[in-house]
């Protein structure tokens, strides 16, 4: 098994909370993990993206090379655009159709969803009405988009719900609890 997986959107959309989850659930399949970051200029509003290297062998590098790429799991519909160069021809987007606009020349969102779309294996949802349709806040879009790409990953769902009760359990049962209903939702919408 091997996923080469890119991260990406914009600060505080909770991209690195997505990557400490699959990485959970990863090591508890016992296979390898490289994980390389990037922030953005700031905390918050910046462009984020983390490189996360999967594997049932080792893995030599962190960075995933150009055209290398399995998937893309991205929060913001344009960050998912700015590394296409890095997906495999037969490579996944998964996307929020959400735009979090924070340029003044954010093109039109017809267009970079347009984009999006003209790519084969895509997946494109509202992941904040998603949230809120199962219960959870806005904040747990990001959990929805985890589980939008489960059936990409190559990860059991069993040991990603795992990874989501270990990692958020210290913030009490009903953070772990909209977490999983917001996993759920995303999982349901691509079945």
């Amino acid at each position: 098994m091997k996923r080469d997986i890119i991260l990406a959107g914009v600060g505080g959309q909770g991209i690195l909370s997505i990557a400490t989850v699959i990485g959970d659930a990863a090591l508890s399949e016992g296979l390898y993990l490289k994980q390389a970051e990037v922030h953005g200029m700031s905390q918050r509003g910046g462009d984020v993206q983390s490189n996360l290297r999967l594997s049932s062998e080792p893995i030599h590098s962190d960075l995933i090379p150009k055209g290398g790429a399995d998937l893309i799991i991205s929060l913001e519909p344009m960050e998912a655009l700015r590394y296409m160069e890095y997906l495999k021809e037969d490579g996944w987007i998964v996307t929020s159709s959400v735009p979090f606009v924070n340029i003044p020349n954010y093109p039109a969102l017809e267009e970079v969803l347009a984009h999006v779309q003209a790519f084969e294996h895509h997946v494109l949802l509202d992941v904040e009405q998603l949230a809120k349709e199962a219960g959870a806040p806005a904040q747990a879009a990001n959990m929805v988009l985890l589980g939008a790409s489960i059936p990409m990953l190559g990860i059991e769902y069993d040991k990603v719900i795992a990874g989501v009760k270990r990692i958020f359990e210290r913030k009490g049962e009903k953070v772990v609890s909209a977490n999983i209903a917001a996993i759920e939702a995303g999982y349901k919408a691509v079945k």
